[in-house]
């Protein structure tokens, strides 16, 4: 009986959460295209009020640890569904996401996306979106702010091993700026897929940066150990342990 009403819960906050970015984004969408500020008020509200609802609606409270960036750098997060979205972004004054190309057709979420300064790119070719992605940012195309990445390129559940992508390295160097990475246990209550939401504390923590200037493989090692150990410290403070 209890599984059965928290999946219930849980349904009616799923159609909550689509709710409220269809009625903030069309209710914000002319602010957004007359200023990016409109853009980034509107994704700002809607992460406040998907984060406050999910704690009354389904149990499922967030905490946001360590110290958010402020400044121009690349965040390396660990992504386990869509909530750590929610979480880092409204950690950050100026964050922006390095998106699925596809995303740009997907209603409101596509067009918010583009006004904020997410940059899209096509699985299909990463090495020429780098490429052209870096160009746009030192051409002064792409918005200043906090450029977020997932570094394993797509959502892993907790306990699952994938490797880190090249892609993550190429920016890191190519850039020349610190890189804060960000851990995560999100995944234990709300998951890649399906509507179950299990009340608890979901968890992201901005870890200490990583400065410029390393050789992008010995980066790209350190960046790997830093998050995926502390992501395995917020799983087992929540009560979860990786099967072997």
């Amino acid at each position: 009986m209890g599984y059965a009403l928290q999946w219930i819960r849980s349904l009616v906050f799923v159609i909550n959460v689509y709710v409220a970015i269809a009625v903030v984004g069309i209710a914000l969408f002319p602010w957004a295209l007359m200023s990016r500020r409109g853009a980034r008020v509107a994704c700002a509200s809607v992460c406040r009020y998907v984060r406050w609802s999910a704690a009354w609606m389904v149990g499922l409270r967030s905490e946001v640890r360590g110290t958010p960036p402020v400044d121009e750098c690349l965040v390396a997060s660990k992504h386990q569904s869509f909530f750590d979205v929610f979480l880092v972004f409204s950690a950050l004054p100026a964050g922006k996401f390095i998106m699925k190309k596809l995303l740009i057709w997907a209603p409101i979420v596509g067009q918010y996306g583009l006004r904020i300064g997410c940059v899209p790119v096509d699985r299909g070719k990463r090495g020429k979106a780098i490429k052209q992605m870096v160009e746009a940012v030192t051409e002064g195309a792409v918005q200043p702010g906090q450029l977020i990445i997932y570094p394993q390129g797509t959502r892993i559940a907790p306990g699952v091993s994938a490797p880190y992508k090249v892609g993550t390295a190429v920016l890191y160097e190519q850039l020349g700026q610190d890189c804060v990475p960000v851990a995560t246990n999100v995944g234990l209550f709300w998951p890649k897929r399906g509507i179950y939401r299990k009340p608890g504390l979901a968890v992201v923590e901005f870890l200490p940066r990583i400065k410029a200037g390393m050789e992008p493989r010995a980066f790209l090692k350190l960046l790997e150990e830093q998050i995926e150990t502390a992501s395995d410290r917020l799983n087992a403070e929540a009560g979860f342990t990786a099967k072997d």
